[in-house]
């Protein structure tokens, strides 16, 4: 089992930048896919990143691409989602998920899941 834990988030000023962090436990993640997804009440989760166990391979949502970075640090058992230029729009609650396999944009690739992290932009 591995338990995530997302923390980072709060209320910011459109443009501004924050720096989310997903900290895992119960067993390494370093051969695992991890992503960040989000999700506005009544609405379905969005597919935000995802980095492949090497840290290599990215891939971004088209909604944030070029304005957020996602990174990991195996040795810290941690993922960071890094957003500049934050937009009302990006407004959600942030989930941090891992998944065993390759992962993907779909929610169904992944088999764990964190509690989320709220993030408010204000115009």
């Amino acid at each position: 089992q591995v338990q995530l834990v997302e923390s980072g988030g709060g209320l910011v000023q459109a443009g501004d930048s924050l720096r989310l962090s997903c900290l895992a436990s119960g067993r390494t993640i370093s051969d695992y896919t991890m992503g960040w997804f989000r999700q506005v009440l009544g609405k379905e989760r969005e597919f935000v990143a995802a980095i492949r166990w090497s840290g290599i391979n990215t891939r971004y949502g088209d909604s944030v691409k070029g304005r957020f970075t996602i990174s990991r640090d195996n040795a810290k058992n941690t993922v960071y989602l890094q957003m500049n230029s934050l937009k009302p729009e990006d407004t959600a609650v942030y989930y941090c998920a891992a998944d065993r396999g390759i992962g993907g944009r779909g929610i169904q690739e992944y088999d764990y899941w964190g509690q989320g992290t709220q993030v408010t932009v204000s115009s």
